[in-house]
């Protein structure tokens, strides 16, 4: 078993009480602001911004730090055409078949259907693959442990990261997701947690007049 090493604490920076409160009641204002958007604009990107918010994505916590994630950065528009068309697919089977009536009553304030122009329009497609092991190079496999848990993690600080450099994302989850593994060439240990699309909404965009849980709906202090 190989022995632990541990270095000294230095990136940890403490607040004063107020300025602490300050920062937490200033980052939730921010971040109340994120809204899901499904009307994309097709302005570019700068690459550099999508690899900053992908590092702070590898940063998460995850089990035993195996980080059992990958990204595929989609930006070419034949890949995303094909991706649309298959997801298109997936979702006309959902929406005329496989969907229960409750699934759809439940969607049907957020106006969606199995239209997904977003998947072409945006500059990029950020397919989040989960990793149920790992490659040494030697070809040993390495068992990853609560890679749910950790790719949520990680994909949630994708959002946060997003949000915060000044763009839009959407989660989006056609099912079944294997064809996006085929068409990325992406290995089968590996499994598709789900698309995000990223850039800048449209001139036109909208959203759903939907509200959160206060906060005494969402936690119990004890």
């Amino acid at each position: 078993m190989t022995k632990p090493n541990f270095i000294p604490l230095t990136s940890y920076r403490e607040y004063v009480p107020e300025e602490m409160r300050q920062r937490a009641r200033s980052f939730r204002a921010d971040m109340e602001r994120r809204r899901t958007v499904r009307y994309f604009s097709n302005r570019s990107v700068s690459r550099e911004v999508i690899g900053n918010c992908l590092l702070v994505a590898g940063s998460a916590p995850s089990g035993a730090n195996l980080q059992p994630w990958h990204f595929a950065v989609v930006s070419d528009p034949a890949i995303k055409r094909q991706i649309r068309e298959m997801a298109e697919k997936e979702e006309y089977e959902f929406y005329h078949g496989r969907a229960p009536k409750e699934w759809l009553e439940a969607l049907a304030p957020l106006g969606t259907d199995e239209h997904k122009p977003y998947l072409e329009t945006a500059p990029y497609l950020i397919v989040v693959f989960a990793e149920s092991y790992g490659l040494l190079p030697d070809g040993r496999k390495v068992k990853h442990y609560y890679v749910a848990e950790s790719v949520g993690i990680a994909t949630g600080m994708l959002i946060t990261a997003i949000h915060h450099a000044g763009l839009v994302s959407l989660t989006h989850t056609p099912s079944p997701m294997g064809f996006l593994n085929q068409i990325l060439g992406r290995p089968s240990h590996e499994r598709c947690f789900l698309i995000l699309v990223v850039g800048y909404p449209a001139e036109n965009a909208v959203v759903p007049d939907i509200s959160k849980k206060p906060l005494e709906e969402i936690a119990t202090f004890w």
